[in-house]
C-alpha cells in the first residue's frame, strides 16, 4: 500500500469471529473489500486475523465524509447486520485521523 496521507481517516475494526459459517464470512469479507475499493475516497485496507478468531481490519479514507459514506453504504450495512447476527462475538470500532505515516522495506 502506498503512504497514507496525513489527515486521512483510519477506521479500526477490532473483532472476534464466531466459529459459524466460515465460507459465508470469507465471501462477505471479500465482497466488502471489493465494494470499499469502488467507493470515492477509499485509500486502502490492512487486515489480520489470529488463530483464536481475534481480528483487526483498518480501512483508510481520504476524509471523514468518505468514511461516513462507507458506513452508510447499503451493501456494507446489510453485511454489517449479518455480521452481528452470525459472524462476530463482538466488535469495537475506532475512528482516528492519521497524523504521520512511515514505511520501511527490506
Amino acid at each position: 500500500m502506498e503512504n497514507i496521507s496525513a489527515g486521512c481517516v483510519a477506521v479500526i475494526f477490532v473483532n472476534r469471529r464466531t466459529a459459524d459459517d466460515d465460507a459465508g464470512y470469507h465471501a462477505a469479507a471479500q465482497a466488502m473489500v471489493e465494494e470499499a475499493g469502488r467507493q470515492p475516497g477509499f485509500v486502502g485496507i490492512h487486515s489480520v486475523r489470529a488463530t483464536d478468531g481475534e481480528g483487526i481490519t483498518i480501512s483508510y479514507w481520504a476524509d471523514e465524509a468518505a468514511a461516513l459514506a462507507w458506513r452508510k453504504n447499503a451493501e456494507h450495512a446489510a453485511i454489517r447486520e449479518q455480521g452481528r447476527a452470525r459472524w462476530y462475538e463482538y466488535y469495537h470500532l475506532i475512528v482516528a485521523e492519521v497524523r504521520r505515516d512511515y514505511q520501511w522495506h527490506r
